[in-house]
């Protein structure tokens, strides 16, 4: 636990130390030090240095921070009920589901125009996102869904290839709106902003609080349903609980950063091949190492292609994919 405490903290340090502008990096931490209470340290920081640092880069790293925790305790938490460790946050809809939100109302935001109190593309991009997954529960558990993860599963594809159908639909209509809508598909958090944080921040802590006191539940389910009711388990509902919790703090950071691939599979996979496969350690470990391995990714985006932006989500995929064909390999191999 120690280490992944200090793996946060050092991937915060280097995320708010490097940038394409701002002071030297060795100055930032006698900066942060110095704004902390009782502690005051000649930094050499300016004014106009520590609102660079504060105000552009730290909201970035948190919220990369938050998107990478939610995101990987997601996957884990997924895998667990599914019994599958292939899964990922995004198995239900809610990917899909926020696709389609962001995608309508980008394509008719100059229609609507700008007077909104809030801005439109995450609220509605988060309300799309929990209605494809509660259809998707509701259509596998019309169909036996909670006796079997199976058909839930497969209502899953059958909605996100339906959502995914829709999405190309209106983009083919809206053709002016496509690389806006791509560059948000793609993920970003260089756009972030401490609203941005105070937004999801209630939304993470509540699920990942949820997740944390269910890891009991989800060490049973994975010796399978009968054995787990045999050990007094009510299954259908824990299920429910951990699904629906996964998939609010999912689909609040999706409709922030847009939609980040794989970090919900190499991370979990990544905290078992260290820590075992009890979700006493995997739980709070996904929290910690997501965060740190959000924050780390996105690092290279924004200093291999300066001044201009590599999203979030080509770099998780740059890690992820070769990731997702080993651990492919692994399995068939111990087959």
């Amino acid at each position: 636990m120690p280490a992944s405490v200090l793996a946060v903290v050092l991937a915060v340090l280097l995320g708010a130390m490097i940038g394409p502008a701002g002071p030297v990096w060795w100055r930032v931490p006698l900066a942060l030090l110095d704004h902390l209470p009782l502690i005051s340290i000649d930094s050499g920081v300016t004014d106009r240095e520590w609102s660079i640092i504060w105000d552009i880069r730290m909201p970035r790293v948190v919220l990369a921070g938050l998107v990478g925790a939610m995101l990987s305790v997601g996957g884990a938490s997924y895998q667990g009920v599914f019994r599958n460790p292939l899964v990922d946050p995004y198995l239900l809809g809610a990917a899909a589901g926020a696709g389609l939100g962001a995608t309508l109302m980008i394509a008719i935001w100059d229609d609507i125009g700008s007077d909104w109190p809030v801005d439109p593309v995450p609220a509605v991009a988060f309300v799309f996102a929990l209605g494809a997954v509660a259809i998707t529960y509701l259509v596998g558990a019309s169909f036996g869904g909670m006796r079997t993860t199976s058909t839930l599963v497969l209502a899953g594809v059958a909605m996100v290839s339906l959502l995914t159908a829709m999405q190309t639909f209106v983009l083919q209509r809206n053709s002016e709106v496509v690389r806006e809508v791509y560059s948000w598909i793609l993920g970003r958090v260089s756009t972030a902003r401490w609203d941005d944080v105070r937004l999801v921040f209630p939304y993470v802590a509540v699920s990942c609080v949820v997740l944390f006191f269910h890891r009991r539940q989800l060490d049973l389910l994975r010796v399978g349903d009968d054995e787990a009711v045999t050990l007094g388990v009510p299954v259908t509902r824990v299920r429910l609980i951990v699904v629906i919790a996964a998939t609010l703090g999912t689909a609040a950071v999706v409709a922030v950063s847009g939609l980040i691939g794989f970090v919900g599979l190499v991370v979990p996979h990544m905290v078992r091949l260290v820590a075992g496969a009890s979700y006493r350690r995997v739980v709070p470990l996904t929290v910690a190492f997501g965060a740190a391995f959000l924050i780390l990714a996105d690092i290279p985006g924004r200093m291999l292609t300066a001044p201009a932006e590599l999203p979030i989500g080509v770099v998780t995929a740059f890690v992820g994919a070769p990731f997702f064909i080993v651990l492919l390999r692994t399995r068939e191999i111990s087959r």
